[in-house]
C-alpha cells in the first residue's frame, strides 16, 4: 500500500471514529430533549418562577404568623427628674432633694383580643398563600400541557406531510417516464413537479410551527428549544380525569376560584382585627431613681417607681369606627368579586365542555371516515394515472388529502388544548391525569 493510500485510509478511519465519538456524546443530549407529557409537567413544576414566588410568599406568611401574638419590644428609659432650672442653683443636680437620675423599662401589652385577632389574620394570610400556591401550580401544569400538546400536534402535522412525499415522488416519476416515452405531456410533468414543490412549501410551514411550539414549551421547562421533542403517547383526549358532574359540583375548587374563599376569610379577619382595636391596651413601667449626695456630702435615698397605664379608646367615631367601616366595605367588595368570578367560571366551564364535545365529534369523524376516504380517493386516482388516465384527478385528490391532514392535525391540537383546559381545573391528586 502506498503512503498516500495509507494516509487517506487513516484520515477516513479517524473521521469515522470522530463521528462515532461525537454521535455517542451527542446522543444523551438529544435524548434529554425528548420529553413525555408527564415528564414535561414534572419538569415545569420544578423550575416555574411563579411557583417559586408562591413558595417564598408562603414562607413569609408563616414567619409573620410566628410573631403575630408577640408583645412589642420593651423600651429602655433614661432621664433626669426634678432638675431645678431657675435661681442660683439652676441645673445643679445636688441641691434639690428630689433631683435624681432615672433608668427604667416600659412594656406595652396590647389587649388580648387584639393579639388573638392578629393571630387569626396571620393564619388567614397563610391560607391565602396556600390557595395561591395551589392555583399557580394548576396554571403552570395546564400551560405546560397546552404547550406540549401544541408541539405534539405540530409534529403530527409534519409527520403526516412527510408520509405523503412517497406518493408525490411516484407521481412525478410517472409523469417524467410518460413524457420520455412519448405518451405523456409536459404539462402533466410540470404539474406533478409543482405538486412536489407545494408539498415542500407546506412542510416548511409545518416545520416553522414545530419550531414555534418548541420555543413555547421551552419557556415552561427552562431549556433551550434545540431539538425538543414531544415523545411518547399523549393523554386520551376523549376522556376527562373527572366526571363532568364533578366539575360542576366542585366549581369553587377550580383553579380560578381557589384563592377567593381564602381572600374572603382574610377580609373577615381584617374586620375582626379592626373591631378588636376598640379594646384598650396596657403598659407597665418600672424605673429606678438615683439621687446624688447633697452639697454637704449627706447621702440621699434612691427611689423606685412602678407605673401602669391603660389606653382610653373613648373617641372612636373618627378612628376605630372608620377603620371598621372600611374593612367591612373591603369584605363586601371581595364577596361581590367572588360571586362575579364564580359566574364567569361557570360560563367558562360550560363553553369549554361544549367546545371539547364538538372537537371530539369532529376529530372522530375525520379519523374514522374522512381521512380513509381521502386516502382511498388519492390512491385510486394515482392508480388510474398509472394505467393511462389523466393526472388532474390525482392532483385534486392529493390537494384535498393534504388539506384534510393539515386540518386534522390542527383540530387534534385544539382538542388536546380543550381537554387540558378541563383536566387541570381541580387540585385534587385524583383529578389529575
Amino acid at each position: 500500500m502506498s503512503m498516500s493510500c495509507l494516509q487517506s485510509t487513516c484520515r477516513v478511519a479517524c473521521a469515522a471514529l470522530g463521528a462515532l465519538v461525537m454521535g455517542t456524546l451527542a446522543a444523551p443530549a438529544l435524548r434529554a430533549q425528548e420529553l413525555s407529557f408527564n415528564a414535561a409537567l414534572e419538569r415545569a413544576q420544578q423550575v416555574a418562577p411563579g411557583l417559586q414566588a408562591r413558595a417564598a410568599q408562603l414562607v413569609a406568611a408563616h414567619e409573620d404568623a410566628a410573631r403575630a401574638t408577640a408583645l412589642p419590644d420593651p423600651r429602655l428609659l433614661l432621664g433626669l427628674s426634678n432638675v431645678p432650672v431657675e435661681g442660683a442653683h439652676a441645673f445643679d443636680l445636688r441641691v434639690d432633694d428630689m433631683t435624681m437620675k432615672q433608668v427604667g423599662l416600659m412594656q406595652e401589652i396590647p389587649a388580648r383580643a387584639k393579639r388573638e385577632a392578629r393571630a387569626a389574620l396571620a393564619a388567614s394570610r397563610i391560607d391565602a398563600a396556600q390557595a395561591e400556591q395551589a392555583a399557580t401550580r394548576l396554571r403552570v401544569r395546564e400551560a405546560t400541557a397546552q404547550a406540549w400538546i401544541a408541539l405534539w400536534a405540530a409534529q403530527a402535522m409534519l409527520d403526516a406531510l412527510d408520509a405523503q412525499r412517497e406518493q408525490a415522488q411516484l407521481a412525478a416519476e410517472l409523469a417524467k417516464a410518460r413524457l420520455a416515452g412519448g405518451g405523456g405531456s409536459a404539462v402533466d410533468a410540470l404539474a406533478a413537479q409543482a405538486a412536489m414543490l407545494d408539498l415542500d412549501n407546506r412542510r416548511d410551514i409545518a416545520q416553522g410551527q414545530v419550531e414555534a411550539a418548541r420555543a413555547a414549551l421551552a419557556r415552561w421547562l427552562d431549556v433551550e428549544p434545540g431539538t425538543l421533542h414531544a415523545a411518547g403517547e399523549p393523554p386520551d383526549f376523549g376522556t376527562l380525569p373527572v366526571a363532568e358532574a364533578q366539575l360542576f359540583a366542585q366549581l369553587d375548587r377550580h383553579a380560578a376560584l381557589l384563592p377567593w374563599q381564602a381572600r374572603s376569610e382574610l377580609a373577615q379577619a381584617a374586620v375582626d382585627a379592626a373591631v378588636a382595636e376598640k379594646r384598650p391596651d396596657w403598659s407597665i413601667e418600672a424605673s429606678y431613681g438615683q439621687r446624688s449626695r447633697s452639697p454637704r456630702g449627706m447621702p440621699r435615698e434612691d427611689m423606685l417607681m412602678v407605673e401602669v397605664a391603660v389606653g382610653l379608646p373613648l373617641f372612636t367615631r373618627n378612628r376605630q369606627d372608620r377603620d371598621i367601616a372600611a374593612r367591612r366595605a373591603d369584605l363586601a367588595a371581595v364577596e361581590a368579586e367572588h360571586e362575579d368570578a364564580r359566574r364567569a367560571q361557570l360560563d367558562a366551564l360550560r363553553q369549554a365542555l361544549a367546545q371539547w364535545h364538538a372537537l371530539q365529534r369532529l376529530v372522530e369523524r375525520k379519523q374514522a371516515q374522512l381521512l380513509p376516504l381521502a386516502h382511498d380517493r388519492s390512491q385510486t386516482a394515482l392508480a388510474a394515472y398509472r394505467g393511462g388516465g389523466a393526472l388532474q384527478p390525482w392532483l385534486d385528490a392529493r390537494r384535498d388529502e393534504l388539506d384534510l391532514h393539515i386540518d386534522h392535525a390542527t383540530h387534534l391540537g385544539e382538542l388536546g388544548r380543550a381537554w387540558a383546559a378541563l383536566a387541570f381545573l381541580l387540585p385534587a391528586a385524583e383529578a389529575q391525569p
